[in-house]
């Protein structure tokens, strides 16, 4: 379906005027800025092949309805099937970078926001982080990729990971699950989140961590980011922050493997996998890790 059509799908918007802009960013999918009659939306065209990723654009449209029921995502104004293309309200604002998600009072703003998603209605998705790249690695294979060995490593560890949160479970909560700095706007409101793709139940600690990976936080930033999430550290909370960023890197390596095989955009998906591989391994590597294991199968 052409975009002009897909346009037209939208409800009221057939044969109405409208103003289309590209929106940059995003490897997945194609966003457009729509603004009809002085309003602005942000249309999403999902990419091609997008299920093989474990997208499901009914859960996201659950997922993107209950953020901004929460207020802490864009209103939902229509979704348009079979094709899956939600429609959001446009919302004004910067993007922080990670630099800025980084600085002390944006973090506690992070935290905030956060517990609130953390602590809404069950979605029916799920997002199962230890079973997620093996979904990835099945994928792959069957799509004529060669999973890279570093897999086979990274999911030895991820076994322990899974061992040491065994021995203190938590209940499962909805999550984002892909908090890229790109996924946040910091508008007049306040800070948003957007993006709600793979959300779905899961371990907040994967939350975490991949907030705390992707935005490039040191120890003073994860410690930062568990007091002002959980108002007071302990090694067990810190550790599985810390051991959920390894997870969190063998996660985005495997949807770079799978993107390999069944994208057709013109990315190095390899090599973006094989970046995020490298940093797995080290953060697994590092020393004392065997007493986050330790620290992390505590009670709580």
């Amino acid at each position: 379906m052409s975009l002009d059509d897909l346009l037209d799908c939208v409800p009221g918007w057939a044969g109405r005027a409208r103003k289309v802009e590209p929106l940059e960013g995003g490897i997945t999918n194609h966003n457009y800025r729509v603004t009809v009659d002085g309003e602005s939306f942000v249309v999403r065209a999902p990419g091609e092949n997008s299920h093989l990723l474990g997208i499901d654009r009914n859960h996201e449209e659950e997922a993107a309805r209950q953020a901004a029921a929460l207020g802490v995502g864009p209103e939902v104004v229509a979704f348009v099937e079979p094709e899956g293309s939600l429609v959001t309200r446009f919302v004004i604002g910067t993007a922080p970078g990670a630099a800025g998600l980084r600085s002390r009072p944006l973090l506690g703003e992070v935290a905030t926001l956060l517990r609130v998603v953390h602590g809404g209605p069950a979605l029916a998705a799920v997002f199962d982080w230890y079973r997620v790249p093996q979904a990835y690695a099945a994928t792959a294979r069957a799509h004529g990729v060669d999973v890279p060995a570093a897999y086979d490593q990274v999911m030895d560890v991820a076994g322990q990971v899974a061992t040491a949160f065994a021995a203190s479970p938590e209940a499962v909560c909805p999550c984002h699950n892909d908090l890229l700095e790109a996924n946040f706007l910091l508008s007049v409101d306040g800070l948003r989140l957007v993006d709600w793709e793979y959300a779905g139940m899961n371990d907040r600690y994967f939350d975490l961590g991949n907030f705390a990976v992707n935005n490039e936080l040191d120890l003073d930033g994860d410690v930062a980011l568990v007091e002002a999430y959980f108002g007071e550290v302990t090694a067990r909370r810190l550790a599985r922050l810390q051991l959920m960023k390894v997870i969190s890197d063998l996660r985005e390596a495997m949807w770079g493997v799978v993107q390999a095989g069944v994208s057709s955009l013109e990315v190095d998906f390899l090599d973006y996998a094989d970046e995020h591989f490298a940093r797995s391994l080290r953060n697994a590597s590092r020393a004392g890790f065997d007493r986050l294991l330790e620290d992390a199968s505590a009670h709580a």
